[in-house]
């Protein structure tokens, strides 16, 4: 009878805990941004950033919110290229106080730029904006082809 030396759990290969470790760098992959650069830092993306947005759809308009907080409406560039609403803008840091020291520091400045895809086709000179509070409300009317339409169908 052939003796088998004793070896620790660890020595053996277990494709499991291989497929478990590629989940976690693929994870931490997903979990930082790719479009953001990375600052000098504790990990701050005070370089660059994004207004967050919402999109309704309605029977008739397209309804867009962004929060865009601390601009004023002359700073926000908006346009439509193409059914992608692009969204410009740039937010000036305030003047440092030297007096007082950061404790920590996590408001974004810079400029921004959203290209949102539309889902269907808009009337470009029919759009309107408004910006209230730091929140930019866009409606814009879709076209009349892509609206629905009602037939009547008659039953004999």
């Amino acid at each position: 009878m052939a003796l088998i030396p004793w070896r620790s759990q660890e020595s053996f290969w277990d494709p499991f805990r291989e497929l478990e470790s590629i989940q976690d760098e693929v994870n931490k992959l997903f979990n930082t941004s790719l479009t953001r650069k990375q600052s000098k830092g504790i990990g701050s993306l005070a370089e660059a950033w994004s207004p967050a947005v919402d999109i309704y759809d309605s029977k008739d308009n397209l309804l867009v919110k962004a929060d865009i907080p601390g601009l004023n409406k002359d700073e926000i560039d908006i346009s439509i290229e193409d059914d992608v609403l692009v969204l410009r803008g740039e937010k000036k840091e305030e003047q440092e106080k030297k007096d007082k020291g950061f404790v920590r520091k996590e408001r974004f400045y810079g400029s921004f730029y959203r290209a949102i895809s539309l889902p269907t086709k808009v009337e470009a000179g029919k759009v309107k904006a408004n910006y209230k509070n730091g929140v930019l409300e866009i409606v814009l009317p879709k076209a009349e082809e892509v609206k629905p339409k009602q037939i009547k169908v008659d039953v004999q």
